[in-house]
């Protein structure tokens, strides 16, 4: 029996910053790839990318988790929140430098 996967949503925003992100820095890029593959096969929780944690504030969505895909200056990040765990679907909300990020 083969193990469900998860379906990957881009916001409008996100898909914007990724788009821009594959054209200045597609090592950056391919890194995310990579964390969007590991969402779909393995879910939401991805304990194995740097400083993976949850985020809580008053303007992020419930079940809202973040992490680091690469460090160093700039530092980028990856923000994504359950939309549905049923389903099982997840939307990706930012990609970009630490500095702008939702949090």
């Amino acid at each position: 029996m083969q193990k469900s996967l998860w379906e990957v949503g881009l916001s409008t925003k996100a898909k914007r910053q990724i788009s821009e992100l594959e054209k200045k820095n597609p090592k950056v890029y391919a890194l995310f790839a990579l964390l969007a593959k590991e969402l779909e096969v393995s879910g939401p929780w991805r304990k194995n990318w740097p400083h993976y944690s949850p985020l809580k504030g008053k303007n992020l969505p419930e079940n809202t988790f973040h992490c680091h895909i690469k460090s160093g200056k700039p530092t980028y990040v990856v923000c994504w929140c359950i939309e549905d765990k049923e389903v099982k679907i997840i939307e990706v909300f930012y990609v970009g430098t630490h500095e702008k990020a939702p949090y």
